[in-house]
């Protein structure tokens, strides 16, 4: 199929950019890696007006660091990440291994995938793992949106017609943290059924700080907010984390599809978070 007729604009500064979506607003769809909006404009899931490539707008594909602190430009690619990650950061390169395959990697965007909001897709959760934000700009100012308010639905965040995405920030786990990533899928390179990071942070032999984001499991990625209680101040014994992992589906609202049911799906997710906490306290080390 071929796409719906639109007008296209190629700016070359974030200010044409943003100057462009607030004269076009809910028609406008902004084109970064394309792969998530080509394959919907050539089904004609979307329909826009209007297409503003952003591909050539200058400052946004930089990845810095300051301490745990890490900031992604919106063109960063997912590859750019994947490789910077290897010996920084293994979960972050970890998860983006199963994003896609390869060469979807190489032009598909971080941020890109992050504003696409899929609940069943790793970078979304991984973003409301690490306690990440996204950074947005328009014509009234700059605004900063935490994860955890960032994804409201399937497809659906909170971000306004007017803005357009610069940056996402995210915030490393110490280097004495422990981390565990699983996911099942149909197939490598599918979106996942169900997915689980966990991060554990111990000191004096007990967990300090934990961080679980479930996605695929319901509509929006989700932190395990129970389970993470559970943890903290406890050792991370084999039954504190069989605690934790039945918690992390206690008040789960999952979701029922042509791929999987409700039940299944809650099911695996206990199962996936006994194995990412499990595999995070065994490379977790004391920071006493």
């Amino acid at each position: 199929m071929k796409p719906a007729p639109f007008e296209y604009f190629d700016p070359r500064t974030v200010d044409e950019a943003i100057i462009l979506l607030e004269s076009h607003g809910d028609e406008a769809k902004v084109l970064a890696g394309g792969q998530s909006l080509v394959p919907m404009l050539a089904l004609r899931l979307a329909r826009p007006s209007v297409v503003i490539d952003v591909n050539r707008v200058t400052g946004l594909d930089g990845v810095r660091q300051n301490g745990t602190a890490l900031s992604v430009g919106a063109l960063v690619r997912q590859q750019t990440l994947e490789r910077w990650a290897a010996e920084r950061a293994p979960l972050l390169t970890t998860a983006l291994r199963h994003v896609g395959h390869a060469p979807i990697r190489t032009r598909g965007t971080v941020a890109g995938s992050v504003v696409h909001a899929d609940p069943a897709s790793e970078l979304p959760a991984l973003l409301l793992c690490l306690d990440g934000a996204v950074v947005a700009r328009s014509r009234r100012g700059t605004r900063t949106i935490a994860a955890g308010e960032f994804f409201q639905g399937p497809l659906m965040t909170a971000l306004a017609p007017d803005e357009l995405v610069t940056e996402t920030r995210w915030t490393l786990p110490p280097p004495h943290a422990g981390w565990g990533f699983h996911e099942m899928a149909r197939r490598q390179g599918d979106f996942a059924l169900v997915g689980v990071s966990a991060v554990l942070s111990v000191a004096r032999g007990r967990v300090v700080d934990a961080r679980i984001a479930v996605f695929g499991a319901a509509s929006t990625p989700l932190r395990a907010r129970d389970a993470e209680r559970a943890l903290t101040g406890h050792a991370a014994s084999e039954a504190t984390l069989a605690e934790a992992a039945r918690l992390a589906t206690a008040g789960l609202e999952a979701v029922s599809d042509i791929h999987a049911p409700a039940a299944y799906r809650a099911s695996v997710t206990r199962t996936l978070t006994a194995r990412a906490l499990t595999d995070a306290a065994a490379r977790a080390k004391d920071a006493a």
